[in-house]
């Protein structure tokens, strides 16, 4: 079989199949309205995915002016069919369906069905999800509007133009990933407030300290003991600290089951001891939270003050992490993982997935991941008690519970060696 016709054959059955996608949906959304008045179902939305797809194949193999004419031609005759309705109805949804079903039809034509179905994937999505959208909407004020602009300015206009590279005091700073720093620190706030609109308050911020801890539980750990040392009452905000905690040490381990595997077991073993201690103290918060699932007062939760203060650390410690490696040679990279690991312990497991075999034994090296968790949690405990003050003391004791259970297993393995 020729490689380029079954190419061409299944980009084309991908238009195909886009088309019928949203012709299903579309079809089953209108299915109560009298025959005759719809514009378009499944038929005719499977029809305008195979035409857009073979507009883009005799696009990509050199008629372009002809494909041009066959999608200007269709979107034409979508346009004038929808008119009627668009000035009876005002409701552009099925129009703006037909002429993304167009588009993505050319796209898999032209020779990108994978993202053409992916894209027809999201836009169904959207289309079945009416309900849930608009109630989404309907939770939300003028705050929560304004937070999420900001937000995007955080997230969308600022980091992807920050250079990425070695910059400052010994080229430790990258204002890239510094950055995205922040746009953690402030992603898990609004993501926080967010989830307490819709979920509660209980709820949703247990919500996402179980998303946020499998990214950053640090960063987590951060924003919601700013958010409980600046609120009127405690919430679920320790419980959240220390099931972020706990996330954290599931997190670990995947990475090193992934980027380490010969050390995974010896650090499953040392490990396991404060998970298991550490899940038991989040539950048992989440048990004491105030049962209360009524939204969140409205606030600022883009906190970007407190959020530069914590890159400001971080920035802080990659100085003293390049310092400590070239003044101490061997010695400074064993100083440099358990400075990193304060800040972050991925590092540490990505650095020890990169060294030979024969540098370090499983068990050594299993405990040296351990020490750079303690180093990591220490600094949580101390961001706690700062940003939370008083408040945090729950969070801080059930945090430490596990650093001592992970410290009892290091000296256990360490009596090993």
């Amino acid at each position: 079989m020729n490689p380029g016709w079954y190419w061409q054959a299944l980009s084309v059955a991908t238009a195909l199949a886009c088309g019928l996608l949203i012709g299903i949906e579309r079809g089953w959304k209108l299915r109560e309205e009298k025959p005759g008045t719809r514009v378009a179902g499944i038929r005719t939305f499977s029809m305008l995915g195979l035409a857009s797809g073979i507009a883009g194949l005799i696009g990509v193999t050199g008629y372009p002016l002809i494909a041009s004419a066959i999608v200007i031609g269709v979107v034409a005759i979508m346009v004038t069919a929808y008119s009627r309705e668009l000035r009876s109805q005002h409701d552009s949804t099925s129009a703006v369906a037909a002429v993304a079903t167009i588009a993505f039809g050319f796209l898999a034509g032209s020779g990108n069905p994978a993202l053409a179905i992916a894209s027809a994937a999201v836009a169904v999505a959207f289309l079945a999800l009416k309900t849930e959208l608009h109630g989404f909407v309907g939770k939300l004020d003028e705050d929560d509007v304004k937070a999420g602009a900001r937000f995007a300015v955080i997230a969308g206009a600022i980091l992807p133009f920050l250079p990425s590279g070695h910059y400052g005091p010994l080229g430790a700073w990258n204002p890239q990933k510094l950055w995205l720093v922040v746009v953690l620190v402030t992603g898990f706030s609004f993501l926080g407030y967010v989830a307490n609109r819709i979920f509660g308050e209980r709820h949703g911020t247990i919500a996402t300290a179980l998303i946020g801890g499998a990214y950053s539980s640090t960063a987590v750990t951060q924003s919601l003991a700013q958010r409980l040392g600046s609120e009127e009452r405690a919430g679920a905000e320790p419980a959240g600290i220390a099931l972020a905690t706990a996330v954290m040490y599931l997190r670990v381990l995947l990475l090193i089951g992934i980027l380490a595997t010969r050390v995974l077991l010896p650090f499953a073993l040392i490990i396991l001891p404060a998970t298991l201690v550490a899940w038991a103290a989040g539950f048992w918060l989440y048990r004491k939270a105030p049962k209360c699932d009524a939204p969140a007062p409205p606030g600022n939760p883009i906190a970007i003050v407190p959020a530069l203060g914590f890159v400001a650390f971080v920035a802080i410690a990659a100085v003293a992490a390049r310092w400590a490696a070239g003044r101490f040679g061997e010695q400074g990279i064993a100083v440099l993982l358990l400075i990193v690991g304060s800040t972050d312990v991925d590092t540490a497991i990505i650095t020890l997935g990169g060294l030979p075999p024969v540098a370090i034994t499983p068990l050594l090296a299993a405990i040296a991941i351990a020490g750079t968790i303690i180093a990591n949690m220490t600094v949580k405990i101390g961001i706690t008690l700062v940003y939370a003050r008083g408040r945090g003391l729950s969070a801080a004791v059930a945090m430490s519970a596990s650093v001592v259970a992970l410290l009892l297993s290091i000296g256990f393995a360490w009596t090993r060696l």
